[in-house]
């Protein structure tokens, strides 16, 4: 089995394996044979000894917060495998060479969207909890007013005051993935508000800007469907302004479904008498795997002055992941000391980015603290987590 990135040539037919798996259409593959060509994305495919194409995964490339820095993350998509070469080890063979190419190019994290926790586990990946869907009426914000002025944007205009929006609001969350103007028209708000029934008002109070919201209008019988698709805020301001604003549609749809991050319950905030009303769900369709266990010890907040020992194991396609570190402030050097805490590759990734707290991740198979533990549990703790983009 030969595993190696594609050639420009290359890419329709690796589009095609994910239509296959996906279960998609195709309706125009010469106009998708040009947009395949002219893609700059980091595709790798795996090939039978014959040359035929088996499987192909994307790795897109992009910065993510952690703790207040901005590091590189590297974002799995596609992951496909036409069905006569499944279970062929195809998949895990791209893994082993595109994983430590990503610690070469210099990424601290990978992570990705499964189908599948347990599928991708297998490659160091661990589940993120970040959000929780919310469905109810819109009249169950009857009691929330939004006294200032909403901006319907329209294809054309200027986005930069969305892209600042969400930089400040971001910039409070793990995992956020960093926005510039073209990421934030092309993949959140692109498109024709009567055409597309996709809705991006810029929500200000006087002249300043302190919330947006991006929804879709989904027709439903008996009544239309308001679907947040994205969502900033200046504090509670303009978390007030959204949820005022949202109660402007009761004539208009008949179901309002948003998300929220996990460390933001609305149920535990919002006013009310028809709060019993809200429907919540969590999700969990995020994953996280280190790439370079020593860059991301390094930037991960600590109290100062603090010092603890964490051995990493389990890591079987990047071997230089496992060992163990003394780990005094910002730096980070391996050591033959005896470890404070001991964990696979999934929990740490988990435990990093604060998806749970040391007293959470204790209950955890894979994770055993010997020592120190005041210091580990003033390390290891929840942090507000934001996904809002999508590769």
């Amino acid at each position: 089995m030969e595993v190696r990135k594609l050639t420009a040539q290359e890419r329709f037919e690796a589009s095609m394996i994910s239509t296959v798996a996906f279960h998609q259409r195709m309706e125009d593959p010469e106009k998708k044979r040009e947009e395949c060509e002219q893609e700059t994305v980091e595709d790798w495919g795996a090939f039978t000894d014959d040359g035929k194409m088996m499987a192909r995964i994307i790795n897109n490339r992009f910065e993510a917060q952690m703790d207040g820095h901005l590091i590189p993350n590297g974002g799995i998509g596609a992951v496909s495998t036409l069905p006569e070469y499944r279970n062929s080890g195809a998949i895990r063979a791209i893994f082993s060479v595109l994983l430590p190419e990503a610690r070469r190019n210099g990424e601290v994290i990978s992570t990705l969207y499964p189908f599948n926790h347990a599928f991708y586990r297998k490659f160091g990946y661990e589940t993120v909890r970040w959000r929780n869907d919310y469905e109810f009426e819109p009249g169950v914000l009857s009691e929330y007013r939004f006294s200032g002025s909403a901006e319907l944007w329209e294809a054309g205009k200027p986005v930069h005051e969305y892209t600042e929006l969400y930089r400040r609001f971001a910039k409070g969350f793990n995992l956020a993935i960093h926005r510039d103007d073209t990421r934030m028209l092309n993949d959140h708000m692109k498109g024709e508000y009567y055409k597309d029934r996709k809705f991006c008002y810029l929500l200000r109070q006087g002249n300043r800007p302190v919330a947006y919201l991006i929804f879709q209008d989904i027709r439903h019988d008996p009544a239309a469907i308001l679907s947040v698709k994205d969502l900033a805020w200046d504090g509670k301001e303009g978390l007030y302004a959204i949820l005022g604003f949202l109660a402007r549609f009761t004539a208009d749809y008949g179901t309002i479904q948003m998300f929220l991050p996990s460390c933001l319950e609305l149920l535990s905030v919002i006013q009310g008498p028809r709060v019993y009303d809200i429907q919540q769900t969590a999700r969990q369709d995020y994953m996280i795997r280190p790439v370079n266990v020593e860059k991301l010890l390094e930037v991960m907040k600590k109290p100062e002055n603090c010092s603890f020992m964490i051995r990493v194991q389990g890591d079987g396609q990047i071997r230089e992941n496992n060992g163990t570190w003394e780990v005094s402030g910002t730096r980070v050097l391996p050591t033959d000391k005896a470890p404070d805490l001991t964990v696979s590759i999934q929990a740490l990734g988990q435990m990093a980015a604060g998806c749970v707290s040391l007293e959470e991740a204790a209950y955890r198979l894979d994770v055993t603290i010997s020592g120190n533990a005041d210091t580990l549990r003033n390390v290891f703790v929840r942090k507000p987590i934001l996904v809002e983009d999508h590769f």
